[in-house]
């Protein structure tokens, strides 16, 4: 009777050898299938005959920005981003991730069967052109009939709060403090944090400010001319950021740069001239940048026979737009397109509007009391026309000069201010009362450029 060959168990060991080495490919193939999908966006690996085209950065434009294809073209992106600034592309269903300047990405749109915009998500981007058009050459264009998940549709109407609501006293309202302090020192030195945070920017509505150490308008800078500024920021944000002073004159490559998330810059300068200047992030967008809160004021004291005089009390107010956000798109802060058109919904002194009326947060003073109010206009487009209901201003000082000053039998009943301009009046109460101040753009102070001054 004849055995069972000797070399049997061997044989079975070599077969479990092949089924652990078999088994060990397939799990290598698979990642490095896992890989390459990850990196085209989430769809399949590209056919053989797939259509692919570069795709690179100049400004806040795509090079180049549209491409013609038959309607069933599998379409990949080899996406280069040449510019300054973090990019990515979305078309359709497909999107990079955030591309650093210098970097490289592949994305895998799949099969294209009709017209579609690409673009760059990143706020603000799309708007000032970073658009990629494909166009199917037999199919209709985009717009005619929705497109691979992209949505055409204007953003939703705002809910804007009444005048009513605005006015209405809040015991728990804290307003931004207005009261501006006296110069220190020659040498100033800070460190201030850029982030994108959601906040209250009118009663009842909350959104997503960018913001300068946590608060708009930005932290104010006082000083004498001669003096030193030297400013860190650190980008602790989700996107580019920068900073732009126009007290300083610096060549804006480099300290005016924008800085990525986890960067910092140190902007440096010495305030050769008097005035109340605004700063801004300079970052593309900009008036984007400045609706969603990234500006403020630097204020220089002027000296010799233009110095100031003594007072009873400085303000502060800066003037800007406020734009809210679509709903359910709080998040993202104010809509680039209606920045981009101008279509503000309420107007503000120091970011919110009719924070400083009676029953909220109002200035107060004294019967003969000289109040000096600063005033910077932060736009980012409108024009600013300031007067105080009931008082006539003795001294007017805008953009570096006198207009008017201590004047006994003459007056000015308003200053006018573009965007970016800057000065302050001064006047005297000699009656108590409640005076109003006001953006006298009439429209403009009834959407929220009003408070009021009480005056015992």
């Amino acid at each position: 009777m004849s055995s069972v060959p000797a070399q049997a168990p061997t044989t079975k060991k070599w077969a479990a050898w092949l089924i652990i080495i078999f088994a060990l490919v397939a799990v290598s193939a698979l990642a490095v299938f896992n890989s390459t999908v990850g990196s085209r966006g989430g769809s399949s690996a590209a056919p053989a005959d797939a259509t692919t085209i570069d795709v690179s950065v100049d400004g806040m434009a795509f090079v180049p920005n549209s491409v013609d294809v038959p309607a069933g073209t599998y379409l990949v992106v080899n996406f280069t981003n040449t510019g300054d600034q973090v990019h990515d592309l979305k078309i359709g269903g497909a999107e990079t991730s955030r591309v650093e300047p210098g970097k490289s990405a592949v994305l895998d749109v799949g099969v294209v069967t009709e017209s579609v915009e690409g673009y760059c998500t990143i706020a603000g981007h799309k708007i000032q052109g970073m658009t990629f058009m494909v166009n199917v050459t037999d199919a209709p264009a985009a717009g005619e009939q929705s497109t691979a998940g992209h949505d055409h549709a204007v953003a939703a109407s705002a809910n804007v709060p009444s005048l009513a609501d605005r006015m209405a006293p809040r015991d728990d309202f804290e307003a931004f403090d207005p009261a501006l302090q006296p110069a220190k020192g020659t040498v100033h030195e800070e460190t201030w944090s850029m982030t994108e945070e959601e906040v209250e920017v009118a009663p009842g509505v909350r959104q997503t400010r960018w913001l300068f150490n946590g608060q708009a308008p930005g932290p104010t800078l006082r000083g004498h001319v001669g003096d030193t500024f030297r400013i860190t920021i650190v980008n602790e944000g989700s996107m580019g950021h920068s900073v732009d002073f126009h007290a300083g004159e610096v060549t804006p490559t480099e300290t005016m740069k924008t800085i990525q998330p986890g960067e910092s810059l140190t902007y440096e300068f010495v305030a050769h001239r008097a005035g109340a200047w605004m700063y801004h992030c300079s970052t593309m967008p900009m008036s984007l940048h400045i609706a969603n809160g990234m500006a403020g004021a630097v204020i220089i004291d002027p000296k010799g026979e233009d110095a100031l005089g003594d007072v009873d009390a400085e303000y502060l107010l800066t003037g800007t737009e406020v734009f809210l956000a679509a709903p359910g798109k709080e998040q993202d802060g104010a809509d680039p397109q209606r920045v981009s058109d101008g279509s503000y919904d309420l107007t503000s002194f120091n970011y919110y509007p009719n924070q400083y009326d009676d029953g909220l947060a109002p200035l107060h003073a004294k019967v003969g009391d000289t109040v000096r109010i600063w005033l910077v206009n932060l736009g980012p487009d409108m024009p600013l026309s300031f007067h105080v209901v009931g008082e006539i201003f003795d001294t007017v000082y805008k953009e570096g000069s006198y207009l008017i000053k201590g004047a006994e039998e003459s007056g000015s009943q308003a200053v006018d201010l573009l965007p970016a301009q800057g000065g302050f009046v001064e006047m005297t109460f000699n009656e108590p009362g409640t005076y109003s101040f006001v953006n006298h753009i009439m429209t403009n102070a009834e959407k929220g450029q009003h408070g009021q001054i009480i005056v015992e």
